[in-house]
């Protein structure tokens, strides 16, 4: 039976946020305590549905504050969801911030052995497969500079390369593509679409739809934290093109 790999079934995050400026973790213990913190709820996400397959490329767009994010974060198991139910069928690979996890005075070297292991991998299997990320990543003699010398593009590219060195069962990709040199881009994209006949299912978070549109086979619209639109790449971004008066090349 050909079962989703990623569902999630009405799901709904709920953040509380603090209505006062704290300016101090000593001033929030004492109103904590005394029950003085006064709180509204923001919902970064309501009510979503969703089902990606094996093999799948799904693409996520939407502006700022849309909860684009905050569902990756569902998917991975960062952040649990208020209502609802998520299941995730395999091994996953996210790549949620820029550099999430690098040590800024480690060498870049160094930052994937560190990184590596946090994906499950053992050093010494990283060890062997040094040379093919590196080369991968297009950083060259920086690989052995502490990685607070790195512009964001190279943190990203070191990040892609580690993630999608092995194929992972699912990728999760949060603005990644959107960093790097178009030379890199290409790479990237490559490598997504030669794992995906593989097999190896990718959920990617853009704000350019142009970008996901020539990659991905679904493409869902967040708007408010809610589902806008969900489908074909070309429906789906004609309609957020028009939605936000932006020219946008269809698939």
């Amino acid at each position: 039976m050909n079962e989703p790999v990623i569902l999630l079934q009405g799901v709904s995050v709920r953040y509380r946020v603090p209505l006062e400026r704290i300016r101090s973790f000593k001033e929030f213990t004492i109103k904590w305590l005394r029950r003085r913190m006064r709180y509204r709820d923001y919902w970064a996400l309501r009510e979503i549905n969703l089902e990606v397959y094996r093999g799948q490329i799904v693409g996520v767009i939407g502006r700022n504050g849309a909860g684009k994010t905050t569902l990756l974060r569902v998917v991975a198991r960062v952040v649990h969801p208020t209502v609802g139910r998520v299941r995730v069928r395999g091994q996953v690979a996210p790549l949620l911030s820029l550099g999430a996890g690098f040590q800024q005075d480690l060498t870049g070297r160094e930052n994937i052995l560190l990184n590596g292991v946090t994906l499950g991998y053992s050093r010494k299997d990283l060890l062997k497969r040094m040379n093919r990320i590196v080369e991968f990543s297009g950083i060259g003699t920086f690989i052995d500079l502490p990685l607070r010398t790195y512009s964001s593009g190279m943190r990203a590219r070191l990040g892609f390369a580690i993630a999608t060195d092995e194929m992972p069962d699912i990728l999760l990709v949060d603005e990644v593509l959107a960093v790097g040199d178009v030379e890199f881009r290409q790479r990237c994209e490559e490598r997504i679409e030669e794992y995906r006949q593989e097999g190896m299912t990718v959920l990617i978070v853009s704000h350019a739809p142009q970008i996901l549109a020539k990659m991905c086979n679904q493409m869902v619209w967040l708007d408010g934290g809610r589902t806008a639109a969900m489908g074909s790449p070309g429906d789906v971004v004609g309609q957020y093109a028009a939605s936000t008066g932006t020219a946008v090349a269809k698939a």
